[in-house]
């Protein structure tokens, strides 16, 4: 406050300083001065157009390759459609014929579900292994990860077609070093009881795509946690107990949740080495002869699905396929992230 002497009546009157003034009300939004609304908003409106000019590339692919699949697979899922003539609505037919009448559902569905229960735990522990190994190598580290981690570099279908060679029952080098110790080798891929082992054994040879995840997590634990569990006592099981699995916790969740989605879909070396391994070495029309060979061991669902869409031309019949493992993918990925702690909210 300050005292002002007012001409009028020459008495000193109490003025409120700039200090004293009561403060702005809380919440309020501050304002340049001088800036009207209008401008704000449209320099507002500005960086909303900025931000979705740069997102713009990956929306219209989420809307190009994602959303317009989808929405166009449950439409043609209700309709009889071979892409010469018009889709004719049938209603519900698709999927009462899949889930009811269709004879080759249920060993297709039989075979993932093999897939996805023997093939991902097992590319997980040997993964894991390998990459402990390589985590506590002193020498030539370069050399040994890049030879574990080649083979994921080549592509799918040569390695399925160089593993069939090299584990036919007659000439494959294989059953013939196994023969030089007198074991009788079976016959791999063209043996219902071992085809799906033999795509594990692929699985394993070119896990060095998660092989390197897990090298870098093992890599990223604190050296000091193993050295002071050593002082205290704790043995090498127990260092792997209590420090690194829950510290690379994270990483086995994410290797599990894609390693699940993609057995789902397993369809590329299961189709390449029923070709082959039956000599048909095409994939398409040439595969309706040998499709899941030997026997049905090797049909998968992916592969029954290709097959009515694209060699019959089923193609509303091919959509509620497509859908339905939509579905059960999306469930079965939220019941994988639920049951994965490392998922979970953490406990306040």
């Amino acid at each position: 406050m300050t005292d002002v002497t007012t001409p009028e009546t020459g008495s000193r009157e109490a003025r409120p300083t700039r200090a004293s003034r009561p403060p702005a009300p809380t919440g309020s939004r501050p304002t340049t001065p001088g800036t009207p609304p209008r401008r704000r908003r449209s320099a507002e409106s500005q960086r909303r157009l900025v931000a979705l000019t740069m997102l713009a590339p990956a929306l219209l692919g989420l809307v190009v390759f994602f959303a317009y699949p989808l929405v166009a697979s449950v439409f043609y899922s209700f309709t009889r459609y071979n892409q010469l003539q018009e889709p004719e609505f049938v209603g519900l037919l698709n999927y009462r014929f899949l889930f009811t009448q269709d004879p080759q559902v249920v060993p297709a569905v039989v075979n993932t579900l093999w897939f996805v229960v023997v093939l991902v735990p097992v590319r997980i522990v040997c993964g894991l292994l390998v990459a402990g190994l390589l985590s506590r190598a002193r020498t030539a580290t370069g050399f040994w990860r890049t030879l574990f981690y080649l083979p994921a570099l080549v592509p799918p279908v040569a390695s399925v077609v160089a593993f069939v060679f090299l584990f036919n029952p007659g000439t494959g080098p294989v059953n013939q070093l196994l023969r030089l110790v007198g074991i009788e080798g079976p016959l791999w891929f063209n043996d219902p009881a071992w085809s799906k082992p033999s795509l594990v054994i692929l699985g394993v040879w070119v896990m060095g795509d998660i092989m390197i995840i897990f090298l870098a997590s093992l890599l990223d634990v604190p050296r000091d946690l193993y050295e002071a569990a050593s002082l205290d006592g704790a043995t090498g099981v127990q260092q792997v107990r209590h420090i690194t699995l829950p510290t690379i916790a994270p990483v086995i969740g994410f290797a599990a949740v894609t390693g699940v989605i993609a057995a789902l879909q397993y369809f590329t070396e299961a189709a390449v080495a029923s070709g082959v391994a039956s000599g048909k070495a095409t994939i398409g029309g040439g595969t309706a002869a040998g499709l899941g060979y030997p026997g049905t061991s090797l049909l998968t669902y992916t592969e029954l699905l290709y097959q009515h869409g694209f060699a019959n031309f089923q193609f509303g019949y091919a959509s509620a396929m497509a859908v339905v493992l939509f579905v059960i993918t999306a469930i079965v990925l939220v019941l994988t992230m639920r049951r994965i702690s490392v998922f979970r909210p953490e406990e306040s």
